[in-house]
């Protein structure tokens, strides 16, 4: 990065392009921009695990998990302390990522867990054993 400083001096009032590409474009007439929450999601012993990235909120206060037809939402909220900085990075507002859920999923018995800044989300997901079937072929 320090390349690019070099060659274009302006560069640090430039807006933040990657920051755009994350929470969208700003809008002209200052209203709150949803921004995303960054997610990794796996499998592990017959759950699906989402773990999305939220720190610096209170998750008994700023954060509302809900599981619609079979999509799992994550929606946070984080304030702004002071207006007295000269330059920040943070994000302020509100945060939201929705995914499906895989077939199956028991969204009703989903367990969430908050820790260093990263909510965890376990939704079982029972193991379907597809039963052999055998298809006669007919003749004539």
């Amino acid at each position: 990065m320090s390349g690019i400083r070099e060659r274009w001096p302006g560069w640090p009032v430039l807006p933040d392009l990657f920051g755009w590409a994350e929470g969208g474009f700003p809008t002209a007439h200052g209203t709150p921009v949803l921004h995303g929450i960054r997610v990794e999601e796996h499998f592990k012993d017959g759950m699906y695990v989402l773990r999305a990235e939220l720190p610096g909120i209170d998750p008994a206060k700023d954060v509302e998990i809900t599981v619609a037809e079979g999509v799992l939402t994550v929606r946070a909220e984080r304030t702004e302390e002071s207006k007295e900085k000269h330059r920040t990075e943070f994000r302020y507002g509100t945060f939201a990522r929705s995914v499906r859920l895989p077939v199956g999923a028991k969204g009703d018995e989903a367990t969430a867990q908050y820790k260093d800044g990263v909510l965890t989300i376990a939704v079982p997901v029972p193991e379907e054993k597809a039963a052999t079937r055998t298809i006669p072929v007919r003749t004539g």
